[in-house]
């Protein structure tokens, strides 16, 4: 099985919000690009809640998170997995949230995308690491293997991110 390793982070020291995934699954890792498999429903849920629509190019995308505040990134550094689903991930390494913490210093809220990325950011980032007071909520995975809630549902709960 192949180690594979998470992108670097997306966002600039005006971000209030981080958002975080587990790690990349097989076509983001190919394409080098969050979220890039079509069935994913994050940059359409991105399009209607900060204008990140997956029909811009990506950097257009990622300029479009970060004029809203919006940073990206994922727990864990690096990792074994054999396909793109989060329960196969094992040997897991956390990135140094330390250090981003302390570049994006004016960041008060982290969303999980999915129970995935929010296990592991406690498992191996909570307590383990020095972080700033921080706010931690768990949004619905916007992966096509969460496909047991409608898509209405889902962007209704992600407009949370849009509130700081």
């Amino acid at each position: 099985m192949p180690h594979i390793h998470s992108f670097a982070p997306v966002g600039d020291g005006k971000a209030t919000v981080l958002i975080l995934g587990s790690m990349p699954g097989r076509e983001s890792l190919r394409q080098h690009q969050y979220y890039a498999h079509p069935q994913n429903a994050f940059w359409k849920i991105m399009g209607e809640l900060v204008g990140a629509h997956p029909s811009l190019p990506y950097a257009a995308r990622l300029d479009a998170l970060k004029s809203s505040g919006i940073a990206l990134w994922d727990v864990l550094a690096s990792c074994v997995r054999e396909s793109s689903l989060d329960t196969h991930i094992r040997a897991e390494t956390a990135n140094d949230f330390a250090a981003f913490f302390a570049r994006h210093p004016r960041i008060t809220h982290v969303y999980f995308n999915g129970a995935k990325a929010e296990q592991s950011f406690r498992r191996f980032v909570l307590g383990k690491q020095e972080l700033p007071a921080l706010e931690f909520a768990r949004l619905p995975s916007t992966s096509p293997a969460h496909a047991g809630m409608r898509y209405a549902d889902k962007l209704q709960a992600w407009q949370a991110v849009t509130q700081f």
